[in-house]
């Protein structure tokens, strides 16, 4: 599923115009983005978590010239889905 089509779905949803819904799908990523950088898990019950993870920085080869290279530290974020939503899914096939 796009963007679109995403944005189309859940406007009708939630009974909202095409472009409010848009904007609340941007604060959205917006919130979770800052709540990330400063290490913070976001939790929707009955959805799942998304929590961040740094990694710190490591030496590593260059697979086509095999010359050690230093990869920098950054931060990766996750998802865990909730045992809610894998039994829905599971319950779904």
């Amino acid at each position: 599923m796009d963007h679109k089509t995403f944005i189309e779905i859940l406007s009708k949803k939630i009974n909202a115009g095409k472009e409010e819904t848009s904007d609340m799908i941007g604060a959205f990523c917006h919130v979770l983005t800052e709540a990330a950088l400063d290490g913070d898990t976001v939790t929707f019950p009955g959805f799942g978590s998304f929590e961040p993870h740094k990694r710190i920085e490591r030496i590593a080869k260059h697979p086509s010239n095999g010359k050690r290279m230093l990869i920098p530290p950054k931060i990766t974020l996750t998802f865990k889905p909730s045992t809610l939503l894998k039994q829905k899914v599971r319950n779904h096939e």
